[in-house]
C-alpha cells in the first residue's frame, strides 16, 4: 500500500537556528572546530573573488527535445555528472515527472556525450546545456529564462535536480500529494537549521504568487563560488522570501515528526547528547543525513547521493542503504553511483 502522504506547513514561530549546530550536533569536537574552519575559508575566500571576479552563468547550447509542451506545468530538473553522462536512474526521473503531466526542461552543468544528449530528448521538452556555475539555483534561473518565452508562464513550477537516489517507492502518490495542497510552496523535507525552510532537491510552486516569488527569486540570485552561501542565499532565502510574500510553505515530511519518535539506531549513532529528547530542537539535523533512516520507514522514496557517496557526518550505518531498495532498483542505483566515481557505497 502507498504511503499516506500528507502536506504540513513548516514549523511556525522558530527562529533562525544557525546552521552551524548542524555541526556541533553530530560532530566530536576537534572535527567540529575544522568544520568552522573549513566554511569560514571558503565563504571568506568566495566573498573575495565573487567581488574581483564576478562569475556570470554561461548557456553554451538550447535545444528543443521530443516530449510534448505547454502543459502549463514547467519543470525545471538539473544534471551534472564528471563526465557528462546521464544515467538510467537520471533519465527515470526525468521520465516520471513528464509522466505526472510536467514540461520538462533538462538543464546539465556538464558536457553529455552525444547519445545521452539524444536519449534523454525523448523525456524532455528543452535541453540546455551551460557552464558549471551557480550549482542548481543558477541553473534553474537559466533554464527559467530559456523555457518561459517558448512555453509561457506556468500555474506549477517545479525545481528539482539529481542529487538524491531513486524513486525507491511508487512515484505517482508523491507527485499527486505535491500537488492537493493548494497554492503555494511544496516539497519533501524540511530543516531547522538557519530556520524552517524547505529542502531544494524537489519543490513545487503552485499558483501565481508561489511562481512569481520563486521566479523573482530566482532572477535575483547570483552565482558564487562558495557552496554554503549558495544554500544561504538560494534554498534558505527561497522559504524566507515566501514567507515575507505570505506564500504557504509546506512539506511531506516534516522536521518535527521526524523527531518526535527518533529509532534507537539514530539515538546511538548520535550519542550522548541525544539521550535528552529536546537536544532534537536544540541541535537541527539534516533529515536527509542523519535521519535517512527515520524518512525511509515513513515513506520517502529517495536516499541522499551524498550521504550515501560520502556520508560526510560519518554517520554508523549507512553502509545498509542497498537493504532499503528494491532489488530489482539496486543495479540502476549501483550504476549510477559508480558512473559519479570514487566515494559510493558498495
Amino acid at each position: 500500500m502507498p504511503p499516506a502522504y500528507r502536506l504540513t506547513d513548516l514549523a511556525p514561530g522558530l527562529g533562525g537556528t544557525p546552521r552551524v549546530l548542524h555541526g556541533l550536533a553530530a560532530r566530536a569536537p576537534r572535527r567540529f572546530v575544522q568544520r568552522v574552519a573549513q566554511v569560514g575559508w571558503e565563504v571568506s575566500r568566495a566573498a573575495v573573488l565573487d567581488r574581483v571576479a564576478p562569475l556570470r552563468g554561461r548557456v553554451h547550447e538550447v535545444a528543443e527535445g521530443c516530449a510534448p509542451g505547454a502543459s502549463g506545468a514547467l519543470g525545471l530538473y538539473l544534471h551534472w555528472s564528471p563526465d557528462g553522462r546521464i544515467s538510467a536512474m537520471v533519465r527515470r526521473q526525468v521520465a516520471l515527472w513528464r509522466d505526472a503531466g510536467f514540461t520538462m526542461v533538462f538543464i546539465t552543468n556538464a558536457s553529455p556525450p552525444a547519445g545521452d544528449w539524444e536519449a534523454i530528448a525523448e523525456h524532455a521538452a528543452l535541453r540546455v546545456r551551460r557552464a558549471n556555475i551557480g550549482r542548481d539555483f543558477g541553473a534553474w534561473r537559466d533554464g527559467a529564462a530559456a523555457a518561459i518565452p517558448r512555453f509561457g508562464l506556468p500555474g506549477e513550477l517545479l525545481l528539482a535536480n539529481d542529487s538524491v537516489l531513486g524513486p525507491v517507492l511508487p512515484f505517482p502518490p508523491l507527485a499527486t500529494a505535491l500537488r492537493v495542497g493548494g497554492e503555494g510552496l511544496f516539497g519533501l523535507t524540511e530543516s531547522w537549521g538557519g530556520g524552517p525552510h524547505l529542502q531544494s532537491y524537489a519543490l513545487l510552486a503552485r499558483g501565481g504568487a508561489a511562481v512569481d516569488g520563486v521566479l523573482a527569486h530566482l532572477l535575483a540570485f547570483r552565482d558564487t563560488r562558495s557552496k554554503w552561501l549558495v544554500v544561504r542565499q538560494g534554498e534558505i532565502g527561497l522559504s524566507q522570501r515566501m514567507q515575507a510574500r505570505g506564500v504557504r510553505r509546506a512539506s511531506l515530511f516534516p522536521y518535527a515528526g521526524l523527531i518526535a519518535a527518533p529509532l534507537p539506531e539514530t539515538r546511538a549513532m548520535l550519542g550522548p547528547r541525544f539521550a535528552d529528547p529536546t537536544a532534537f530542537d536544540r541541535f537541527p539535523l539534516n533529515p536527509c543525513h542523519h535521519l535517512w533512516r527515520e524518512l525511509l520507514m515513513q515513506g520517502f522514496p529517495y536516499l541522499k547521493t551524498e550521504l550515501v557517496r560520502h556520508n560526510p557526518g560519518g554517520l554508523a550505518g549507512v553502509e545498509d542503504w542497498p537493504r532499503f531498495v528494491p532489488a530489482e532498483l539496486l543495479p540502476m542505483l549501483r550504476d549510477h553511483l559508480a558512473m559519479l566515481g570514487p566515494g559510493a557505497a558498495p
